[in-house]
């Protein structure tokens, strides 16, 4: 049961700390000037504060879970100490203090959106990128030492930079088409403006995952299919795969089939089809983080 519950915090502090970084991340490189405030296009108030108050509850109720599995404590006045001697006696309370300074850093820096909403979500970002970050100590490369965990952690960030901004993509794009009469000129723009950060992050995500499969396995594939470790591991290579089907379902066919029904106002189907894409595409995205927290919590030694 505590695995489950375990897996379960791990998956949604991905989820909700990927939407932080990424959503913030897309209004600075996809839209332009006070297309950035609040409600001009996307509702970022109530999307980032959300996620960061909600980043702040799953991080203090992982951290309990924690703390119980490793103490086995009956109730909450025996289970108290073993918490307080985690947050300020391992780096895994140093990391996680750092993600709730993240965290409220980026509520109050949503305050000043309407103000200044570049500054609003670059900090945001900042913050966001600094929270997404920690996750790497609940991961293979905590275990590691030296150079090697240096190595390991660099990373491990750069993947979770890569799919955060994958996933906050996806999210924008299927709230801007959720709109009822979605304005088709800063859609159109935005899908080709993130045409070549797209390729970026396929490449970074590719890199990132092959050395951490280095990292974490070695450089061989004999009894890959002998544990349960490996055999996540390839469903979520396929799953990745899948995922590029529809970035390139996306970018060589629905992404022109909708500039060219905007010049023609026809744009009713093109918008439905690509509301399909983004939303079964945001759905193998989130199995996949799925995916993610069940094997940050397996050993990767084949059975």
């Amino acid at each position: 049961m505590s695995d489950s519950i375990n897996i379960a915090l791990r998956f949604a502090l991905y989820l909700d700390l990927m939407l932080l970084f990424g959503l913030a991340a897309f209004g600075l490189y996809a839209l332009r000037g006070q297309e950035r405030v609040s409600g001009a296009q996307l509702p970022f108030a109530p999307l980032l504060v959300g996620s960061a108050v909600l980043g702040g509850l799953l991080s203090l109720a992982a951290m309990a879970c924690m703390a119980w599995a490793m103490s086995g404590a009956a109730d909450w006045t025996e289970l108290w100490p073993h918490i307080e001697m985690m947050v300020l006696e391992t780096d895994v309370g140093l990391t996680w203090t750092l993600r709730i300074a993240a965290l409220l850093l980026a509520g109050f820096a949503v305050t000043l959106n309407k103000r200044w909403p570049t500054i609003s979500l670059g900090l945001v970002t900042l913050a966001g990128a600094v929270a997404l970050a920690t996750l790497a100590w609940a991961g293979h490369g905590a275990m590691d030492e030296g150079a090697r965990r240096n190595g390991h952690f660099i990373t491990d960030f750069l993947h979770l930079w890569a799919a955060g901004g994958w996933v906050g993509a996806l999210a924008a794009f299927a709230l801007l088409l959720r709109q009822a009469e979605p304005r088709l000129s800063v859609l159109a723009r935005t899908l080709i403006g993130f045409e070549s950060i797209g390729a970026l992050i396929v490449v970074i995500l590719s890199v990132t995952g092959l050395v951490n499969y280095l990292f974490i396995v070695g450089p061989s594939v004999e009894g890959l299919f002998d544990s349960t470790y490996g055999q996540l591991l390839v469903l979520k290579l396929i799953l990745f795969a899948v995922m590029l089907v529809f970035a390139a379902l996306n970018r060589f066919h629905l992404s022109p089939q909708l500039e060219q029904a905007r010049q023609t106002d026809e744009h009713r189907i093109a918008v439905r089809a690509l509301r399909r894409s983004m939303v079964l595409e945001f759905s193998v995205a989130a199995v996949i983080l799925a995916l993610v927290a069940w094997l940050g919590t397996l050993s990767p030694a084949m059975e």
